[in-house]
């Protein structure tokens, strides 16, 4: 499975087996975590079993056998939420491609639990072998999210199809992208969350559409 084809499989899964990550499928992470956190300047951290990510009442009522995550973390600038979200996206559906499944969580986490000394952190990703694959979320429509200045490239379109299976905050979707030629812009409207929405959101359009065939404005 490629990453544009892990776009499509990848669903929210909040219930895994308790089945520990092999060593190999460890090993792959940390390498793809590691070049993640080299090229985007942040400092992500694979963490396994472990299940005190996530508060005791989630586990017993909405997750189960919630034991690997990702903590989302790095140094204190300005852009580091959209990095984190662009990053993690990438190391998530990796994470696909390996076999296992992921579940964003950026909000209803244990942050003393997860914090690291002098680094800010802004969330976890769940990772690990669901008990069954998810479902897609209910989504707008390609129209809703999007204009193109003119008949619109097949690239563009398939770069806006991947932006909406991209996981966002509460399902929201508050995005628009705009293309004209070779040119393309983002706008997400603002939120808690939307920084790092809108990382996300970007890897998944690149992933989509090609980043040979367009540039960022």
């Amino acid at each position: 499975m490629t990453i544009k084809e892990a776009i499509y499989f990848r669903h929210t899964v909040r219930k895994y087996l308790d089945k520990p990550l092999g060593p190999s499928v460890v090993e792959n992470l940390n390498k793809r975590i590691q070049e993640a956190n080299e090229k985007y300047g942040v400092q992500i951290k694979l963490v396994t079993n472990d299940n005190g990510a996530i508060w005791s009442m989630m586990r017993m009522f909405v997750a189960k056998n919630v034991k690997n995550y990702l903590v989302l973390a790095g140094p204190d600038r300005p852009d580091l939420e959209t990095d984190l979200g662009f990053a993690g996206a990438d190391i998530a559906l990796y994470a696909q491609t390996l076999g296992l499944n992921s579940w964003w969580i950026g909000e209803t986490y244990r942050g003393r639990h997860v914090r690291q000394d002098g680094i800010v952190t802004k969330g976890v990703i769940i990772v690990g072998y669901g008990m069954e694959q998810g479902k897609p979320h209910k989504s707008k429509t390609i129209e809703a999210v999007s204009q193109y200045d003119g008949d619109a490239p097949e690239w563009f379109t398939e770069g806006v199809i991947a932006a909406l299976c991209a996981p966002t905050a509460m399902n929201r979707q508050n995005f628009m992208i705009t293309g004209k030629s070779r040119a393309v812009h983002i706008e997400y409207a603002e939120s808690r969350w939307s920084r790092i929405d809108l990382g996300i959101v970007k890897y998944h359009f690149e992933m989509g559409a090609g980043k040979e065939n367009f540039n960022w404005i």
